[in-house]
């Protein structure tokens, strides 16, 4: 997690400033107090994003340079606008056309996050003492790359958020360069495979549920290609507002999980850029 890494954050907010929408002044004196800047609500956001304070700490984290109110709104109104969603994309189309997405082996697994508040999109977690959560569903490329994603509550079963998953992939026209699709037993079902055959995904490497009274080391799980999926849940939970997230609807909660995907490739790109420096260092 490098959101606070003044380089990534650079980079990702020279991409995030074109796509703010225009302000339009309707004061008939023009006489208000001066708007504040945009890249200070930036600021307030991203250190919320990456500690999970509250959004009055993130204020005073950032020398109260901005309100958290007005930061709020700012949020919303580049939400309606689409610049997180944007970016997103824009990073992951920027990623696939310099490094290239990997569709060789995909994997999808789901991953239970807090969520205290409640509100929409939440549901009792069952591996947390029935306490209120949220989970998301990625589908990633053989690198951990993710291509596709959904949220709902923690109560929600990973083969339900397969297909909603899938079709977020879909409408990026990944799905027809899939070759393996690797699921963990939570999604061995004829329903699965009904899903997958329905999306021309035929080659799926599903973990077979163990039966009634069967020992744990008896069908062992096999992991094949599905660890950069569970690396990549692992970075996204490093984000402290995803870990434990305070938004009561599905929106910001949404908004967050689009922008901490765009941190994280655009720290890779960053990266690959400089992969030759870190090469010929040795040599210098």
């Amino acid at each position: 997690m490098r959101a606070l890494d003044p380089e990534v954050k650079d980079a990702l907010w020279t991409a995030i400033e074109p796509r703010l929408p225009e302000r339009v002044d309707r004061h008939p004196l023009g006489c208000h107090r001066a708007r504040a800047s945009d890249r200070d609500c930036f600021e307030v956001i991203v250190v919320r994003l990456s500690t999970g304070c509250s959004w009055e700490d993130a204020e005073r984290l950032c020398d109260n340079t901005v309100s958290d109110t007005t930061v709020r709104s700012r949020r919303d109104e580049w939400i309606a606008a689409g610049v997180f969603d944007g970016v997103t994309e824009e990073a992951l189309s920027g990623y696939d056309k310099m490094i290239g997405l990997d569709l060789s082996d995909v994997a999808v697994d789901g991953s239970l996050q807090k969520s205290p508040c409640g509100g929409e999109g939440t549901g009792k977690n069952p591996t947390d003492r029935a306490k209120l959560g949220w989970k998301w569903s990625i589908l990633t490329d053989r690198n951990g790359i993710p291509i596709g994603w959904a949220i709902d509550g923690a109560n929600r079963n990973d083969s339900v958020m397969l297909e909603p998953t899938l079709d977020d992939a879909g409408q990026r026209g990944l799905l027809v360069d899939i070759e393996t699709i690797w699921l963990d037993r939570g999604y061995d079902s004829d329903v699965t495979r009904e899903r997958l055959a329905a999306r021309l995904i035929d080659d799926a490497i599903i973990a077979k549920k163990r039966k009634k009274g069967e020992a744990k080391g008896k069908n062992p799980q096999p992991m094949g290609m599905r660890w950069p999926v569970e690396r990549t849940n692992a970075w996204l939970a490093a984000f402290g507002q995803l870990r434990r997230n305070t938004d009561r609807k599905t929106i910001h909660r949404l908004a967050q999980f689009a922008l901490a995907v765009a941190f994280m490739l655009t720290a890779k790109l960053i990266d690959h850029r400089n992969r030759w420096s870190r090469l010929l260092a040795p040599i210098r």
